[in-house]
């Protein structure tokens, strides 16, 4: 009889477990994130990244010092990453010593994670041979100029104390450096063991493709990586899709088992993805999903870029501060915006929503509208427009060279840049009398224009790479070397200097207000309008985090019933 009743109960129990588990001891069907987050890998070479996509896959990869989280609410917050603390010590001389205590944590191959793996990596980004688009991000580092003016890596002023302690030493006080700097994906950890190896590989593999192949990037196959992030590279076909498997070795949560990531040449394609069910996150929506979610009671999330005209300042005659000024109030900011599609928004300075100022407060909401963009007011505007031209000398009737030559615009031609750059044209033409003609050139070239100071006028994208207002005017002080405007102001300097010694986080925040005043009052750049952005996850899914930056964090996303 008793045996009976304890086959009885292991009957109960085995029914219980059909019941509730679907059969005792059976796995849970892996948790595959699928997402279409932009266009296909431009690098897989974190020193080198700059889309949203390339920043997404880095810091998947690869973990920094500090690492972004999300609170729940839709908030960021910047927390610590590959630190497991960080010591703060502000010296005599003005500099300021930053200590960190690297947390037990393994690169996929099993190998402990050093300090070492930190200097290899910062000092080949700052190093200028390594031709890295994000090095200045370490300009606030000592030793920086130095290493910039054709010194050596090792003058840059981070050292491994020993396998587990990294010290940095900044030039001055950076209240960006810790949230900034350190959460980026270029200042992510590399092995420089590995990154030999792989490109021993890579040269083998391009000899073996015969004489005319191009040469191999050494991260030319992405699933030999040996990263210290959440995910691991699976598989890859470029252009196409990339897996990402959740790593053993990652010492944190992953709330998923990996994500598979749909490369999309536009946010057609990407919605379409969705609308087939092949993805549950589409970024970025098409204008017309923009405009349904929006009237659904969404809301835009800023983008952190001021669309812009830039002005060659060392050049005639835009070196005269009245020829700036009119220029940019013959601008009808209403209409261009109107050409930049409906997440578009009139800039009302600089420094664009999103970035934060004061305690709690937006610092544009709190600076308040520096550009004057209404309707009413454009009226007034051309007006002004005309006297400051005139008495600048530098007008239609007074200039042969004006009537017999014409200054020119470049512009990058994605997007709405041409109809923008038609209207500009079109605008300065009525209002002014100016003949401006636009030119499309490719991003090479526009860089190279910028860097050279061979243009007049061009349309930029003023985009931050530390979420902080400093960055957006730092690029304007005389002796910066991104002062593609040739701008130049002692009392902006003076101001940009206070800025960087304020030990007081209020002072330091007006001071920036003054900055961004004077900046748009000698008219050094003309802003034209700023965007938010939305994308749409699937219900099913919780837990995704956007870096205010551009960027997705993926291990937060859990599927959810």
């Amino acid at each position: 009889m008793r045996r009976m009743k304890r086959w009885a109960a292991l009957a109960l129990s085995a029914a219980l477990c059909a019941g509730i588990l679907s059969g005792c001891g059976a796995e849970e069907a892996p948790s595959i994130l699928p997402v279409s987050v932009g266009n296909g890998m431009t690098t897989f070479d974190p020193a080198y990244v700059t889309t949203d996509t390339d920043n997404t896959v880095a810091l998947s990869l690869y973990e920094p010092l500090m690492r972004m989280t999300c609170d729940g609410g839709g908030s960021t917050t910047v927390t610590e990453g590959m630190a497991k603390s960080v010591d703060v010590k502000e010296n005599f001389d003005g500099t300021v010593v930053y200590t960190f205590r690297l947390r037990s944590a393994r690169w996929s191959d099993g190998t402990a994670v050093k300090a070492q793996d930190f200097v290899y990596a910062w000092q080949r980004l700052a190093n200028p041979l390594t031709l890295s688009p994000n090095a200045a991000l370490l300009s606030v580092v000592q030793g920086y100029d130095a290493v910039r003016s054709g010194g050596k890596p090792e003058e840059l002023a981070v050292t491994a104390k020993n396998d587990t302690t990294l010290e940095v030493v900044l030039s001055g006080k950076y209240d960006w450096f810790l949230t900034g700097v350190c959460s980026s994906p270029a200042t992510v950890p590399l092995r420089q063991d590995v990154v030999q190896s792989l490109k021993e590989k890579a040269q083998t593999a391009s000899e073996a493709s015969g004489e005319d192949a191009a040469p191999l990037k050494w991260w030319y196959d992405p699933t030999l990586l040996v990263t210290n992030g959440a995910y691991q590279t699976s598989a890859y076909q470029s252009g196409k899709t990339l897996e990402l498997t959740r790593s053993e070795h990652y010492y944190g949560r992953v709330r998923n088992d990996g994500v598979r990531v749909f490369f999309a040449d536009s946010p057609e394609t990407a919605w379409a993805l969705y609308s087939g069910e092949t993805v549950d996150l589409a970024y970025a929506l098409p204008q017309e999903q923009v405009d349904a979610q929006l009237s659904y009671g969404q809301s835009l999330t800023p983008v952190l870029t001021t669309h812009t005209v830039l002005f060659n300042g060392g050049q005639y005659p835009l070196d005269d501060p009245s020829v700036r000024q009119a220029l940019t109030l013959a601008v009808d900011r209403q209409a261009v915006t109107a050409l930049a599609g409906g997440s578009a928004s009139a800039a009302t300075g600089l420094v664009p929503y999103g970035v934060p100022g004061s305690g709690e407060e937006d610092f544009r909401t709190e600076s308040g509208d520096l550009l004057s963009s209404s309707a009413e007011d454009y009226e007034s505007n051309c007006e002004k427009a005309k006297q400051l031209l005139s008495g600048s000398g530098y007008d239609s009737g007074a200039s042969s060279y004006v009537r017999n030559s014409a200054l020119e615009y470049l512009y990058v031609d994605e997007g709405p840049a041409a109809a923008i750059a038609s209207a500009l044209t079109e605008q300065w033409r009525s209002v002014l009398g100016l003949r401006i003609q636009a030119r499309a050139v490719t991003r090479a070239e526009l860089s190279a224009a910028l860097r050279t100071g061979e243009y007049a006028l061009a349309g930029v994208d003023m985009s931050a790479s530390v979420n902080d207002a400093e960055t957006f005017l730092a690029p304007f002080s005389s002796k910066s070397a991104l002062n593609t405007a040739r701008y130049s102001s002692g009392a902006y300097d003076t101001l940009l200097k206070i800025i960087d010694s304020a030990s007081d986080p209020a002072a330091r925040i007006a001071c920036l207000h003054d900055a961004e005043v004077l900046l748009l009052e000698d008219a050094a750049v003309c802003p034209l309008y700023t965007t938010g952005t939305l994308w749409k996850l699937r219900e099913g899914w919780s837990g995704l985090c956007r870096d205010p930056r551009g960027w997705f964090s993926f291990s937060g996303v859990a599927a959810v019933s």
